[in-house]
């Protein structure tokens, strides 16, 4: 390993969180059903992200510009690695995240219960979350693309742990075959980059030119593969089956951190061009409000209660998407405003997804552990049962609907500040395109608290539909604490977002902003007003709670049954369901989302049983690809012909191809 200017302590650091994420599975593979080896490799894991955060901050603090080169003798060169503050955002939350539910799966998937998945759920994980980091300090493109397959075939064999269910492996070969359509995409994203710079590397923020149809290959393809991983919309279709299909704190590192490496792609690509044409941000914010508003939409029509989280990550990523678009439109009206805002609302609530959807993830994760389902009409009452899981998610749900005094409020409140920036300065149609994110970021924060009110009251309160589905008991410590460290960052966010001011700068930085800019964000965000505002908040809300526990406290308490609305005998199946409460909202997105509807209707003098049920397909997978891939499955069956299934045929089709290659290269 050779050293390319100052060697970098935080670097180091990163490595060797590295080393300790893929080794953490090793004690449970050597030592089948110990739990001490669980432990083990918790601890390991634990390590990693004490020794990950503190190389990402230093390299936040502390910035450096060497790299590490390790010579591979491969025909790219090196594999070249570094990190910056850009990067350090993302990783920032990849260890907070990796370390809590590294905890929280030794009480949730304890390997005593589960033996013959405990050694391979560990395994995967811990290579996981090795090669997201990996991603993440990769500065040579080959480095990157290693990284990012070993993170897919990582995650496809975490999130088929229970892969004696039919339903599980559907869902991870649906993965599997997105994941790799969007690393071919990538393949030719950075062939087409060597192509432009010569090199193999990441390009230097605003070092290239966005004239031409060579710039343009480049932004497509991009944003086809990144987008691919993380969940924009129309490419999502493998999301909700595979976050509601794997175990809860694979899901929360799913939506918490992987699809955010699609993110980091992104940015890492766009920031090279100095000069974005305006229908580049136009299509990446377009591209957004539509995944926010439809991944909103699909989440109130859903039954099961981790398809619901998995729409909703759809939404945040249309809220990030967003925020890029308006830093795209901005660097290319020339306003330098708009791109701090957009480039730093769009990171920070990138690290609040993380925090306050693995909350949610591994909360939801509680509750399937002690009812034995995922299915919303089947539960209620929980939080008699379960009160700290109650508050957690109350705590994550209230944070990603962006209400004050949480996290996801100041994210939001920074991309809705570009949106009024864009207003007071735009001339014309096209650079007013980033005030639309103003009315679709209200529409959509308006959906997700409807969302929320139906999953929490459903959920968590009333009465238990099914007596075999009844709450059981609390979670242990294990798992609760992994959960409050989550819900404490989440506030802390929330309460003093001052403190990221340095690592939102950085991060400015390293997506190539101005000088100016890099020390102008809080100038254009009254950090300090929502701080004041939320403690505020926080006071007054426990004044009332005081002022209503001590009034309760004084009134007598009488036992009368519920009021039963006219029928002498109540059911807990006259509560409201998942279907009913939100049939209004769902009828209002009806045109594109194709609500399914089956009834048996009340018929004769005496009559029989009657029914109704609802059902949300997934109506782009269903009703768009499948269509599509069964007419090119007909249409090709000329072609299949050539699969004869023998070696020596397919020995001479790649002979065949090699001469022609060779003939057409040598004649350039």
């Amino acid at each position: 390993m050779t050293f390319s200017g100052e060697p970098a302590t935080s670097l180091g650091l990163l490595l060797l969180a590295v080393c300790c994420q893929a080794a953490s599975g090793l004690p449970l593979l050597l030592s089948r059903g110990s739990s001490l080896a669980q432990r083990a490799g918790v601890a390991l894991m634990v390590t990693a992200s004490v020794a990950g955060c503190a190389g990402a901050l230093g390299a936040v603090f502390f910035p450096v510009t060497g790299t590490w080169l390790l010579p591979a003798g491969l025909p790219f060169g090196g594999l070249e690695m570094g990190v910056d503050a850009l990067s350090a955002l993302f990783l920032l939350p990849i260890f907070i995240v990796t370390g809590c539910c590294a905890v929280y799966g030794a009480g949730y998937w304890p390997v005593a219960r589960h033996p013959e998945h405990g050694g391979k759920l560990a395994f995967f994980l811990g290579l996981l979350s090795a090669a997201l980091t990996v991603v993440l300090v990769a500065r040579s493109t080959m480095l990157f693309l290693m990284g990012w397959e070993v993170m897919a075939l990582a995650a496809y064999f975490a999130l088929t742990t229970e892969d004696e269910k039919h339903e599980v492996r559907e869902a991870g070969v649906l993965y599997l075959i997105t994941a790799h359509l969007g690393a071919l995409a990538l393949f030719a994203t950075f062939s087409l980059l060597n192509a432009a710079t010569g090199a193999y590397l990441f390009p230097a923020p605003g070092s290239l030119s966005a004239a031409g149809p060579m710039a343009t290959a480049i932004f497509l393809t991009a944003l086809f593969g990144f987008g691919m991983k993380a969940g924009v919309m129309p490419l999502h279709i493998w999301l909700p089956s595979a976050h509601a299909n794997a175990p809860s704190h694979v899901s929360a590192i799913l939506s918490g951190v992987v699809l955010k490496t699609g993110i980091y792609g992104m940015m890492r690509v766009f920031c090279a061009f100095a000069d974005p044409p305006l229908w580049w941000g136009a299509l990446v914010l377009v591209l957004g409000c539509i995944s926010a508003v439809l991944g909103v939409a699909y989440a109130i029509g859903q039954h099961d209660l981790k398809r619901l989280l998995a729409y909703h990550s759809i939404e945040n990523i249309g809220i990030i998407l967003m925020g890029i678009g308006m830093a795209l439109i901005g660097a290319n009206q020339g306003w330098e405003a708009l791109v701090a805002l957009g480039v730093a609302g769009a990171l920070l609530h990138v690290v609040n997804h993380a925090l306050f959807k693995a909350l949610l993830f591994l909360s939801a994760g509680s509750v399937i552990h002690a009812t034995g389902t995922r299915e919303i009409d089947l539960l209620g009452g929980v939080a008699r049962r379960l009160p700290r899981t109650a508050l957690f998610f109350l705590v994550g749900a209230v944070a990603i609907c962006g209400l004050p005094p949480l996290n996801g409020f100041v994210s939001e409140l920074m991309i809705y500040l570009g949106a009024f920036n864009s207003i007071e300065a735009a001339v014309g149609l096209g650079p007013s395109l980033p005030a639309l994110a103003a009315p679709v970021l209200a529409l959509v924060g308006g959906l997700a608290v409807a969302c929320f009110v139906k999953v929490y009251g459903v959920v968590f309160l009333g009465a238990p539909r099914a007596a075999e589905h009844e709450a059981g008991h609390e979670a242990g410590a294990g798992m609760l604490v992994p959960m409050g460290v989550l819900a404490a960052c989440c506030a802390l966010i929330g309460l003093a977002p001052g403190g990221l001011v340095p690592v939102l700068n950085g991060a400015l930085r390293g997506y190539g902003a101005t000088p100016e800019l890099q020390q102008g964000i809080a100038s254009l965000v009254p950090f300090g007003w929502i701080s004041i505002i939320g403690a505020g908040l926080i006071l007054l809300l426990a004044l009332l709670w005081v002022f209503f526990a001590r009034g309760a406290t004084r009134l007598p308490v009488p036992v009368a049954p519920t009021w039963g609305c006219g029928y002498l005998r109540p059911t807990p199946r006259m509560q409201y369901t998942a279907s009913s409460f939100g049939a209004i909202l769902v009828g209002w997105f009806a045109l594109l989302l194709r609500p399914e509807r089956h009834r048996e209707e009340v018929r004769g003098l005496f009559p029989g049983r009657a029914s109704h049920e609802s059902h949300l397909p997934e109506t782009v997978l269903e009703k768009g690809y499948l269509p599509f891939l069964e007419y090119l499955f007909e249409k090709a069956q000329p072609v299949r012909r050539l699969q004869h299934g023998k070696l020596n045929i397919y020995i001479f089709y790649t002979f065949v191809t090699l001469v022609l290659l060779l003939a057409i290269t040598s004649g350039q």
